[in-house]
């Protein structure tokens, strides 16, 4: 087994944003750190072109391990009430895929920590893997501080069975997009005993209906079994640990190409561009002037490797391709209806 290393989860579809990631990885955390890509699914053509010129890149071929998150988590949602649901009701990634980074818990790393592929990094991540020599589990993210009734946990439910207050369960809440941990804390007989729990006492509950089928909401739920030791910087007792992290939410300056929170110029491990879709990011790529903020900063790390390909000037898209583009969506959502 090796030490420590990086995951990330991608296919060609975000074959742009992979780069911008891996190349930000090699600037800004180490270029001699391993970096695992698990695959999103089969569509790898391009993600495996590029991992030929990377040394320290490997893609995760472990199927057993992946599969083996495919079928817990399948088997957990197929017992879910909204499984029956309409195709008009159910959200738009049921039955996805992004479950597949989880993974990284039975793969070749000690400790490791994960990125999502639409995401930057921003510093080094040695402060991740100290801290895993105390906690199980290493988050920096602000799930924790959402409304009470936007949590993706169903705080009432949990409160009333584990006789936990709110404030014993708000630093449990966390995402997924971002998490330092350790080989096997899941992926072992434990799935077993949670999949029984999930079906047999009706714990779908714990989760909210409007996050069912997250991955976040998902993992957050994994994480109360057992009572893995927790740290999330932004809960830090060091407020220089507390910074943002979201590209479309939080404010950040720009110094030699690396962000830092823009209240007293905290470094950030990560710029997360959760809300654009990696259309958007192909198309800016391909020189369209596409509204998504930090766009140069990404365009920096997607062509740092390749300067002479990146967009000398972005243009709004034509009408045209824009009517183009309603009609398609239009089909495509009518297409997955009838299917």
């Amino acid at each position: 087994m090796k030490s420590f290393g990086i995951y990330t989860l991608a296919n060609d579809a975000v074959y742009d944003q992979l780069v911008a990631l891996l190349n930000s990885i090699e600037v800004n955390v180490g270029e001699d750190i391993p970096v695992y890509v698990i695959p999103y699914n089969h569509q790898l053509d391009l993600v495996k072109q590029e991992l030929k010129s990377r040394k320290n890149v490997t893609l995760f071929e472990d199927w057993e391990a992946i599969h083996r998150w495919d079928n817990f988590v399948n088997q957990l949602w197929d017992t879910h009430p909204r499984a029956n649901e309409s195709k008009l009701t159910r959200p738009a990634w049921y039955k996805g895929s992004v479950h597949r980074k989880f993974a990284a818990f039975n793969g070749e790393f000690d400790r490791f920590v994960f990125y999502d592929a639409d995401s930057l990094a921003m510093k080094p991540i040695d402060d991740i893997f100290e801290k895993l020599d105390i906690y199980d589990l290493v988050f920096n993210d602000w799930e924790h501080a959402k409304p009470r009734e936007k949590t993706q946990l169903n705080l009432d439910v949990i409160e009333s069975v584990m006789q936990l207050t709110e404030a014993d369960l708000r630093p449990k809440i966390h995402c997924d997009s971002f998490f330092g941990s350790k080989r096997l804390l899941f992926g072992g007989k434990d799935l077993d005993i949670l999949k029984e729990q999930w079906i047999e006492q009706g714990k779908f509950e714990w989760i909210r209906n409007n996050s069912w089928w997250s991955s976040s909401g998902l993992f957050s739920y994994v994480t109360l079994f057992g009572d893995p030791s927790i740290f999330n910087f932004t809960l830090s007792p060091n407020l220089e640990d507390r910074t943002g992290n979201c590209a479309n939410a939080d404010p950040f300056v720009n110094i030699n190409n690396v962000l830092y929170n823009q209240d007293g110029l905290k470094p950030i491990h990560r710029i997360h561009y959760m809300s654009y879709s990696a259309r958007d990011f192909t198309r800016l790529c391909q020189g369209e002037d596409v509204n998504i903020d930090y766009r140069d900063e990404f365009l920096y790390y997607r062509f740092l490797k390749e300067p002479e390909r990146k967009p000398k000037q972005l243009k709004l898209p034509s009408v045209m391709s824009q009517m183009n583009r309603l009609l398609q969506k239009s089909r495509k959502k009518l297409q997955r209806i009838l299917s």
